[in-house]
């Protein structure tokens, strides 16, 4: 409450925040809250001895790095991507003053959803049973569920490579995607939710082809990247600007290299073959890779060409974004230096902005 015989302003709600934590985990977050209520302190009255009262204090909701906080319409409030983030969720109500007539206002009151997404440098994209398991083994010292039937991923595995001169890479097996998972069949909401964070793709694909039972249609090589690509676009277009790479798996079984080759060709010239395939499976923008490296996850065939590829494309977009930085810095200097030799503002027309910044 604000005081109104001599004008006191009442103190502002407390504020809740969700603050990211690295050694935290969405289980203990809700094993320690199961009520999942959080509400921050109430402002302090204004009285004779504290016109001015002081504000509540603030909740802060203890969250895992990598959390992407949305309100109950699914609109992203706000990433947490390292230790100490913070993001505002909910606004304490102003304390009674003369522009309410002395009465506090209510504060933000809101539904959230806390969801967790991996953060890896490099995410493997690839129909069940691509051989993506087995090529993170087989490129890290990570051991994930290797056999041969279809979804042995259900949950997203890392694994590190480790180069000479100490440098690590962090890559991610997702669950495999199934045509339909931009609607979230199969696990596919589960597995694309991931791909947001990736900086990279690696596509995985058999250079035989690939069927996922005996109901559904056998594909090549070939239609398997179109419908890779047709699902991340479907999901999120912003997918499709993300750098990629693409391992054909398997080289080691028979005709491999006839399939290859084959494969090659229609990806220097996807138009000689799309109308070969239904519009529904055509994606509005086909894929390049920066590199196509033909792999064998099983003999290790090729393995350390995509372990250098894959360094050399992430420092390459590294040295991108740094250069990118830096133009903007300069820029952002050349306006500041331009403003300041520019003719000084009036006297009042500081004062008063300085009144609007109070």
């Amino acid at each position: 409450m604000g005081y109104p015989r001599l004008g006191g302003e009442g103190g502002k709600g407390g504020d809740v925040w969700v603050v990211a934590h690295k050694k935290m985990t969405l289980k203990q977050l809700k094993d320690k809250y199961p009520q999942k209520r959080f509400v921050a302190g109430e402002g302090a009255n204004s009285c004779v001895s504290a016109l001015k009262g002081s504000k509540g204090k603030d909740c802060e909701i203890p969250a895992p790095v990598g959390i992407s906080v949305t309100d109950e319409n699914g609109k992203i409030i706000g990433e947490l991507n390292k230790e100490q983030d913070r993001i505002l969720v909910a606004e304490g109500g102003l304390g009674g003053k003369f522009l309410t007539n002395f009465l506090p206002l209510k504060g933000q009151r809101r539904i959230i959803h806390l969801d967790l997404k991996l953060i890896a440098d490099v995410g493997l994209v690839g129909f069940p049973n691509a051989g993506k398991s087995s090529l993170l083994s087989k490129i890290s010292h990570a051991k994930p569920a290797v056999a041969d039937y279809a979804f042995t991923t259900l949950q997203p595995e890392l694994g590190k490579i480790m180069y000479k001169d100490f440098k690590q890479i962090l890559v991610a097996d997702l669950p495999g995607l199934i045509e339909g998972a931009h609607v979230n069949k199969g696990m596919g909401h589960k597995f694309l939710k991931h791909v947001e964070r990736t900086k990279q793709l690696l596509f995985v694909v058999d250079v035989s082809g690939f069927q996922l039972s005996s109901r559904t249609p056998y594909r090549t090589a070939f239609e398997t990247v179109l419908l890779l690509t047709k699902e991340l676009e479907l999901y999120d277009e912003e997918l499709q600007a993300k750098p990629a790479l693409l391992a054909v798996n398997k080289m080691d079984l028979p005709d491999a290299q006839n399939k290859f080759h084959e494969l090659m060709n229609q990806l220097q010239n996807p138009k000689d073959f799309l109308h070969l395939f239904q519009n529904k499976m055509i994606p509005e923008r086909t894929r390049e890779f920066e590199h196509i490296i033909p792999i064998s996850a099983i003999t290790g065939e090729g393995i350390d060409e995509l372990k250098n590829c894959i360094r050399k494309s992430l420092d390459e977009h590294a040295d991108q974004e740094n250069d990118a930085f830096h133009k903007k810095q300069l820029l952002n200097l050349q306006i500041s230096n331009t403003v300041s030799h520019s003719e000084p503002l009036s006297r009042n027309a500081v004062t008063s902005s300085k009144m609007d910044t109070i």
